[in-house]
């Protein structure tokens, strides 16, 4: 945490020690103020994370009094600010009381600096632990990352942090993901991060509309253009004017539609069919695909010249099951949701159910385990949705105790490693780089033979 982030406020009326504990802290962005209505103020103002207080404040310098009245009114304000009370006025009831009412230390002067600057980085260190904790559980009672998603496995948050980094540079960026992996809604969070984000997110799937239809919804025709063409129809890519255009299934435009595509990109402007008069269009080009665009290249089925406009940013989507942890983060996400939607009496996840989630494979992804889930919590007839309930057989599930998940890495890196010695015990334990008599106790614990 920088200087900037790292607030202090001092609060203390004799001006000489105030100067001294303002110089004697390096690393922090100090505040010092003298009396109850300045700290209050201040921790407004500043928001410190960590506070010393004197409890002899005016106008009640020489008792404590108005010191705990800040007190109380400091906890009241920012109940997570760690705040240190320093006193000389009867100094164990002091200590006892301001404890009590949630302090997170005392100190008795006179002041020893070193001292109070340990207990000051302390405050620092478990403020800083607290807010972590505060924010992780947050995450996991349903707080999203970018543009709603809902992961806590670090693939996906890789993902979310590059996708932050490119949405405010005005570059095409091109999403590549399996379906069912959140590539709509990702492309929608880089919209709402981006400069662009009070100008609209318009969306076409190019794999659901004909081939026929595709040009006209994504450039607009004018009135008589073709047969039913009874009036003038502005296209999707008019309609994105100042915002986001999100070109989803962008490998299935046949390639006559990706020449006028590339002509776009180039110029920036269209033109209706049947028209003739061209029109400039400001939008950001957002696609995704879950086709292998660069064996379309090599097969002449997509152009280079469109795939390189479009590719300025890639960013690979990983599958549900690349994402470790988020199947069960998910599915609980999902449970809530249709339990509280269709007034069900299902409240969680019994352990086979939990079990299965882990070990399936899930080829649709994020779409599969949602309408799973809700296909569950309305099928349940207990309050917890079983493997049953899920149609999922999870047979062997993999261990999730890390004891048997060491025991099983061990009994594969020996078995692989006698495999390579071609059993010899000596030339095993060089190649695993320990000693043959722990080898032995291994091979005997893990009932391994040679």
């Amino acid at each position: 945490m920088s200087a900037e982030m790292r607030r202090l406020l001092i609060v203390e009326d004799d001006l000489g020690l105030q100067r001294q504990l303002r110089w004697a802290y390096e690393g922090y962005a100090i505040t010092a103020v003298g009396d109850g209505a300045a700290a209050l103020a201040a921790l407004r103002a500043e928001e410190p994370q960590v506070v010393t207080l004197d409890l002899g404040l005016p106008p009640d310098p020489d008792g404590t009094s108005e010191g705990f009245a800040t007190l109380e009114a400091m906890l009241a304000l920012k109940p997570d600010t760690k705040i240190i009370v320093a006193s000389g006025h009867g100094a164990r009831e002091s200590a006892l009381k301001a404890i009590a009412m949630g302090a997170f230390d005392f100190y008795s002067k006179p002041i020893d600096i070193d001292t109070l600057g340990l207990i000051v980085a302390r405050a620092f260190h478990v403020h800083a632990l607290e807010a972590e904790n505060r924010r992780l559980a947050a995450r996991i009672e349903g707080e999203t990352a970018l543009g709603g998603m809902l992961t806590a496995a670090p693939e996906m948050l890789k993902v979310t942090r590059t996708i932050e980094r490119v949405a405010p540079a005005d570059v095409s960026v091109l999403l590549l993901g399996a379906s069912g992996t959140g590539k709509e809604l990702l492309a929608r969070g880089l919209h709402d991060a981006s400069p662009r984000a009070k100008g609209a997110f318009v969306a076409i799937n190019c794999a659901a509309i004909p081939e026929t239809l595709l040009e006209s919804e994504l450039f607009g025709h004018e009135k008589g253009a073709f047969t039913g063409a009874i009036k003038t129809t502005a296209g999707k890519i008019e309609a994105a004017q100042g915002g986001t255009l999100f070109l989803d299934e962008i490998g299935d435009v046949p390639l006559p539609l990706q020449v006028k595509l590339l002509r776009f990109l180039q110029e920036r402007v269209i033109e209706r069919i049947g028209g003739r008069k061209p029109i400039p269009v400001d939008t950001r080009i957002v696609c995704a695909t879950h086709q292998d665009l660069d064996a379309m290249v090599a097969d002449g089925r997509f152009r280079e010249d469109l795939y390189y406009r479009l590719a300025e940013i890639v960013v690979r989507i990983p599958s549900l099951a690349e994402r470790p942890g988020d199947a069960g983060l998910l599915a609980r996400h999902f449970l809530r949701r249709y339990a509280r939607q269709m007034n069900a009496g299902v409240t969680g996840f019994a352990p086979d159910a939990l079990a299965a989630i882990d070990a399936w494979n899930w080829p649709g992804n994020v779409r599969e385990l949602e309408n799973r889930v809700k296909r569950a919590v309305i099928m349940a007839d207990a309050k917890q949705v079983t493997a049953a309930d899920l149609d999922l057989d999870h047979g062997e599930a993999e261990p999730i105790n890390l004891k048997a998940i060491r025991e099983e890495a061990d009994r594969r890196a020996i078995r692989h490693a006698l495999a390579r010695a071609q059993g010899n015990i000596s030339g095993t334990a060089r190649l695993l780089g320990i000693s043959r008599p722990t080898l032995y106790d291994l091979m005997k614990a893990y009932d391994l033979q040679p």
